[in-house]
């Protein structure tokens, strides 16, 4: 892991790093020592570590409860160069998402790519960052909407460290089979008049949890329109169960 840039302000450490090819940002109370609870957050497709309200979160988890924060650029994201599979994919979903049709095939496609490569990059960053004096190895939570859930599920089915997950803006078709293996405690957010996912296809991926500790966030809305104070939700979530 090698840091290319440190800065601090309101009492938080920002480090962007390179971790081999991968590009991330941890955040850390600043001046603190010693082990602390670690939030994964994935961002929205289109996005990156650095969108605004990647960093405006990782900022509140740190400064409002004291944890660490980590964030990386998804492939064909941020400073990543374009990953030909993964642009492929994401350009024919888009493509086809009015109609819905032809989508099993990419869908399948995609899971392979996030299970053979991605979260397998995420589980190398999560062994980087907790060696470091100032995260340590404590518990692990997962925060990820959209593309983040697409990505999360399979993370959080396989990753043992995590302990809770904030989920949300995807459907079964993508997820559900990752799903069955998830018993950790969910969040998970639901837009009613999502554009993007049909209602009960996130219906069905909630019901697919095997979590007896998860619970239904369902707002009026499209699919950017997630309200602002679902993230004080998350906050007192992930201070129950990590805290």
């Amino acid at each position: 892991m090698r840091f290319t840039s440190e800065t601090s302000s309101d009492g938080v450490f920002e480090q962007l790093f390179l971790l081999g090819d991968i590009p991330g940002a941890l955040w850390t109370p600043q001046g603190a020592d010693g082990t602390r609870p670690l939030i994964v957050l994935g961002h929205g497709g289109g996005q990156s570590r650095k969108a605004p309200d990647i960093v405006a979160r990782a900022r509140r988890f740190v400064a409002e409860c004291g944890f660490a924060v980590v964030a990386v650029d998804a492939p064909s994201h941020g400073d990543r160069p374009e990953h030909e599979e993964f642009t492929r994919i994401a350009t024919e979903y888009e493509a086809r998402l009015g109609t819905r049709e032809g989508l099993a095939p990419l869908i399948a496609d995609f899971q392979a790519l996030v299970v053979g490569q991605i979260v397998p990059e995420w589980q190398t960053v999560l062994d980087a960052v907790q060696m470091l004096s100032h995260v340590g190895i404590g518990s692990v939570g997962y925060w990820g909407v959209s593309l983040g859930c697409v990505i999360g599920v399979p993370l959080v089915a396989t990753e043992p460290r995590v302990r809770a997950a904030v989920l949300g803006l995807a459907g079964s078709e993508v997820s559900a089979e990752a799903a069955a293996r998830i018993a950790v405690p969910v969040e998970f957010l639901v837009q009613w008049d999502d554009e993007r996912v049909p209602r009960t296809q996130s219906l069905a991926l909630f019901d697919a949890f095997a979590s007896t500790e998860k619970t239904l966030h369902a707002n009026p809305g499209k699919h950017g329109e997630v309200p602002a104070f679902e993230m004080d939700s998350a906050l007192r979530f992930f201070a129950r169960h990590l805290g």
